[in-house]
């Protein structure tokens, strides 16, 4: 049975405490797979994690066909007629060192200056076509056709098929993130909640349940910023009091003091003095000594903040908390200015999903309508910002982006010049020679260095476009996550690819490309004589990134050396809590890595050392499929809350390794001086170009948004789970299709009585936490707030999955009562 295949919507299931489903078996045991796992894999790690898999499983299964005909066919060619025979030890140089055998060079190219020779008519200016002599060729014009047609046939079997699964998994629950839509360019007159839901009503689409205005919110958010560190302050104080203490003392609780050490005499406790028994009280033993040094602050003041003295910290920072407090109570009760920007619930999918796929407004750039994330996907902060400041951020951290792209050709065009044995002639003649006497050494430099460099390099600089993606100002962090992929592959692939295959030579990168500019005919041949030289260098990336680094990640390498750091730098118990959170999977950071690997199969598949680098190419994705599912669905979490949108940038990004196929093609046919087979080739590219807009037209809007008759509603929301709660504690089968399609996902279980709504304005005040058990929620007294004004957060502590980014999601009282 397919992993992505689970029960039929006639079964019966629920969810137990742990998260695990139990199903009772249908009559269609094909349909019972499909809702069972959409319900594990969907709910609990989103449709991204399903793309993602799915992408490795399709790798897979193209690669084994493409393999084939590589290793049947094209190998015999290449050895018949090309001379290619990749075996060790039997092609000998003059010197008889060993150079051009696979894991020690690449074979080299011909570069004679005869007739036949492949380049003779760029070095000897000879132009005859010579496609009547190398019919053999046609066999790479065949296969590039076949591999063209295999690829985009698989493409659009895979988009099929997660489409029905998107739009059958989406279209069957109705969650409040299905049902709200996000409103942009509100004209200032409209400004409100209720004219907003006058506006949406009028147009006769559905009811709006509710109206929430995104204001100018920066006041307290800044102030629970200000808190969570002072809080961050006051704990370290503390722990570092009760490190200093006696361990008799450690285990009491602020308002006791401690048995005088003669035990003649009970000690009295003032219960009214609470904390301030040590201060009040004449204790002559010393206290130092048994209740440890309070922690000292230095505290600035005077003019220009000249003058300081110090004070005790925990009181400071107590002090310091408390007017914050006071601050963020008055700050919640505050009016703010509202913005250009609303979230608006429906009563129903359907009626959300037709305002998001129509224009409302005839004026451009008002009023218009887009999908809205989950509340847990949210970023608040950039909800209230400025359109034009949210695109100028974007702009600006893009084109930064851009630049920092290319000065990272300068490294890279440094490894590039290691592969080059004549680079190393140059400035290093005494060692070449050495090279030449010791070919491992020679192949370790030129193949094993520059591998791990390049793979080192890949894996630093995505933390750094992290980093500055989420200064982008996006409104979720499914965007961030989404524009992290884009600019991390566009690195990879522009570094590891691009710039190897101009130039082998890293010292004459800037002169090759104006030779370039002046003689674009040069183009074919530095394009098919590179990309052969560093078939060789790919295969060892492949294999390094598959074989070599596929266990560490699957150890999570990284976490665990990183662990005895953050543990040293960890005071407090809610230091050592976080300590225990899983790690976060982030696509971008694994997703790029796996694209460009799939492009170079597809680059190289009909090249000579083709079979060997589809080879471990499938190696590498067979790996990678079971790692990257163990680590995504059992030992990371994932906080997004993303619907399948990096299937439209995998799909994007390998047409674009398509056309680098073909011109690649049409590169290396033409410099074997057979430019009829050349020719045929040259349609690929603008077909190759139309199919991208075709995926557009068609796909695309599926991925985005829930199609009507996907929508699967048939009675009223709230009947629904008033009926979901009546059938909650009864172990027989949910007698409505609807019914069971409402308990069925973990995405309505975990969003069920969700508002959208700041957790600034209602997330309970967190206490210190001292000890070693956590602080409970404040009472009503103490956060000077009625039940009515803050909703009970919700506390989804059975599965990981479920738990994450749940921070910023609250349940309406009024939805418990229910």
């Amino acid at each position: 049975m397919d992993i992505f295949r689970g029960p039929d919507v006639n079964g019966s299931s629920s969810c137990n405490s742990t998260g695990s489903v139990h199903v009772t078996p249908s009559k269609s045991q094909k349909d019972l797979g499909v809702q069972l796992v959409l319900s594990l894999a969907l709910g609990a790690t989103a449709l991204i994690t399903f793309c993602f898999l799915n992408f490795f499983k399709m790798a897979i299964r193209l690669f084994c066909v493409m393999g084939f005909f590589a290793l049947v066919v094209l190998l015999p060619i290449n050895n018949q007629f090309r001379h290619f025979r990749p075996t060790f030890g039997d092609n000998k140089t003059e010197d008889g060192n060993d150079l051009s055998q696979l894991g020690l060079s690449p074979t080299l190219l011909p570069l004679e200056d005869d007739d036949d020779s492949s380049f003779g008519m760029y070095k000897g200016g000879h132009h005859k076509d010579l496609s009547s002599k190398r019919t053999y060729l046609w066999a790479y014009v065949f296969f590039t056709y076949l591999f063209v047609a295999m690829t985009m046939y698989t493409i659009n079997w895979e988009t099929n098929r997660i489409i029905k699964f998107r739009q059958d998994y989406l279209g069957s629950q109705s969650t409040v993130t299905d049902r709200t839509f996000r409103l942009t360019g509100v004209p200032e007159d409209f400004r409100s909640e209720g004219r907003v839901k006058h506006l949406i009503e009028k147009l006769e689409i559905g009811s709006v349940e509710c109206v929430t205005m995104c204001r100018n919110w920066k006041e307290v958010d800044h102030l629970m910023e200000d808190r969570d560190k002072l809080l961050r302050k006051l704990e370290t104080a503390w722990a570092r009091y009760l490190k200093s203490q006696n361990p008799d003392k450690q285990t009491q609780r602020p308002g006791q003091v401690a048995a005088p050490a003669n035990g003649n005499s009970t000690p009295h406790i003032d219960e009214e003095a609470g904390e301030n028994q040590r201060v009040l009280e004449d204790n002559t033993d010393n206290p130092h000594m048994l209740e440890g040094e309070r922690p000292q602050t230095k505290v600035r003041y005077g003019p220009f903040l000249l003058r300081s003295r110090k004070v005790d910290a925990i009181d400071y920072y107590e002090e310091k908390l408390r007017r914050i407090d006071s601050k963020i109570v008055a700050a919640r009760r505050k009016d703010y200015k509202p913005t250009d920007m609303a979230l608006v619930t429906m009563d129903s999918v359907a009626s959300c999903q037709m305002v998001i796929q129509a224009r409302i407004d005839p004026r451009p750039g008002n009023l218009l309508t887009k999908a809205t994330p989950a509340p847990s996907d949210l970023v608040w902060k950039n909800t209230y910002a400025m359109r034009g400041i949210r695109r100028l951020k974007s702009w600006s951290i893009t084109t930064f982006i851009c630049i920092l792209t290319i000065l990272w050709i300068f490294p890279t065009v440094f490894l590039a010049s290691l592969l080059s044995f004549c680079t190393v002639e140059k400035t290093a003649p005494d060692f070449a020679a050495w090279l030449k006497d010791h070919p491992i050494m020679y192949s370790l430099l030129q193949n094993g260095v520059p591998t791990l460099v390049v793979s080192l390099l890949n894996v630093a600089v995505p933390y750094l476009y992290d980093w500055l993606s989420n200064y982008q100002g996006m409104i979720s962090h499914g965007d961030v996550e989404l524009s992290v992929i884009s600019k991390n592959f566009f690195f990879t692939f522009f570094n590891t690819f691009f710039v190897f295959a101009i130039s082998l030579t890293g010292l004459d990168f800037l002169s090759k490309l104006q030779e370039f500019l002046k003689d674009t005919s040069q183009i074919p041949r530095a394009i098919s004589e590179d990309v052969e030289w560093l078939s060789v260098f790919y295969i060892s990336f492949i294999m390094l990134q598959g074989i070599g680094l596929m266990p560490f990640r699957m150890l999570e390498f990284g976490s665990v050396v990183l662990y005895p750091i953050y543990r040293a730098m960890s005071s407090t118990p809610r230091d050592y809590a976080e300590l225990e959170k899983p790690p976060v999977f982030q696509y971008g950071f694994y997703l790029p890595t796996a694209l460009l690997i799939f492009n170079l199969c597809l680059i190289y598949s009909v090249l000579r050392w083709g079979f060997a680098i589809l080879i471990f190419g499938i190696i590498y994705f067979v790996l990678g499929y079971f790692t990257f599912k163990y680590m995504v669905m059992y030992a990371m979490d994932q906080p997004q809350h993303a619907t399948g949108g990096a299937w439209r940038i995998i799909c994007y990004r390998i047409i674009v390794g398509l056309i680098i196929f073909e011109i690649v093609m049409v590169g290396q046919i033409a410099t074997e001086s057979a430019f009829v087979q050349s020719i045929f080739i040259l349609p690929l590219i603008p077909f190759t170009i139309w199919y991208s807009y075709y995926f557009k037209k068609r796909y695309e809007p599926l991925t985005k948004y829930i199609a009507l008759r996907a929508i699967r509603s048939t009675e009223d929301h709230e009947d629904a789970v008033l009926m979901d709660e009546q059938f909650a504690d009864e172990e027989e089968s949910r007698p409505s299709q609807a019914l069971f399609r409402r308990s069925s996902t973990l995405d309505e279980f975990r969003e069920k009585g969700v508002t959208f709504v700041n957790p600034s304005l209602v997330v309970p005040l967190k206490q210190p936490w001292v000890y070693r058990d956590p602080p409970a929620l404040p009472t009503e007294e103490e956060t000077n707030t009625s039940t009515e004004e803050l909703p009970s957060l919700v506390m989804p502590n059975t599965v990981s999955g479920l738990g994450i980014g749940d921070a910023n999601v609250w349940r309406d009282s009024g939805a418990d009562a229910a």
